[in-house]
């Protein structure tokens, strides 16, 4: 009995000096409140994401618009539906070039940077394609030379960027004058053509009555869409065009991210460049410049 009472002495103090309990809370009643006081949800208008829908209805506003006003203008085209569908088919076909790069300078531009020598990456890819030794290599030697050359050439504007500290605006414009000035050294200045059947049928054939070249561009920019929002690589480009700090924090490698963003616009320049020399049969260190 006497070893039992300071133990008991020493609980009841404690249990003195902590605040009592309050009674069990009836979570029916906890919700219920929590209810009345909680912010109305936003919808997909008001959110986050309608800033981006207000925009893209405001461009599908325009062009229906522009539609409107060419009805109005010219309806005896409008009348006749093989015009309409074979002169969207042709726009189509024809901004399938600039399309592709637009796809991986997206990534560039989202990620933080900008890149100035597109079309000189083209022009140098389409040239080294187009060389008498490379034809010799055939279709495939032409295609494998162009995309090399187009990622090789990205792959040291990310290096220059990332690793040589350079500004991307000042980097990007240098290439932009070296690249086509090593495209003209390789092509003695002179039009390269392509004597190849299958390089020059990609911009004469069609396939179900859509031109090849659109095809080719469907399929950049629905992967271009997949990897940039149903990838990690994706949501990583986001991060570092948002804050490269915070990213780098967050445990990304922001310099080695830098680089292959650089190398997929790269990539996407010598998928161009293909396009571009099917389109003209031939290549040379002017093409590709605005």
């Amino acid at each position: 009995m006497s070893e039992d009472a300071p133990t008991s002495t020493a609980t009841s103090e404690r249990s003195a000096g902590l605040p009592a309990q309050s009674p069990p809370v009836d979570p029916a009643v906890t919700h219920a409140a929590a209810g009345k006081t909680a912010a109305p949800r936003l919808s997909w208008w008001s959110g986050d994401g309608g800033e981006g829908a207000k925009r893209n209805l405001g461009l599908i506003a325009v062009l229906v618009a522009l539609v409107v006003i060419g009805i109005a203008t010219r309806p005896d085209l409008y009348s006749d539906s093989s015009w309409v569908w074979g002169n969207f088919l042709t726009i189509l076909k024809l901004a399938s070039v600039v399309g592709v790069v637009t796809v991986g300078m997206t990534f560039v531009i989202i990620g933080g940077g900008i890149d100035l020598s597109v079309g000189a990456i083209i022009a140098i890819a389409g040239v080294w394609s187009t060389t008498v030794a490379t034809q010799n290599f055939g279709a495939g030697g032409m295609i494998f030379t162009a995309l090399v050359v187009g990622l090789s050439v990205g792959l040291i504007n990310g290096l220059l960027i990332s690793y040589g500290k350079l500004v991307p605006f000042i980097a990007t414009l240098a290439m932009l004058v070296a690249a086509r000035g090593l495209a003209a050294e390789i092509s003695n200045k002179q039009t390269q053509v392509s004597d190849n059947d299958f390089i020059n049928g990609i911009a004469a054939n069609s396939l179900l009555g859509i031109p090849l070249l659109v095809y080719i561009l469907a399929a950049v920019v629905i992967g271009g869409w997949v990897l940039l929002n149903r990838t990690t690589f994706g949501r990583r480009t986001v991060a570092v065009g948002g804050n490269p700090e915070a990213a780098r924090l967050a445990g990304i490698n922001v310099k080695r991210h830098t680089v292959l963003l650089y190398a997929l616009s790269g990539l996407c320049c010598g998928i161009a460049a293909i396009m571009l020399t099917s389109q003209a049969t031939s290549a040379q260190a002017a093409m590709a410049n605005p």
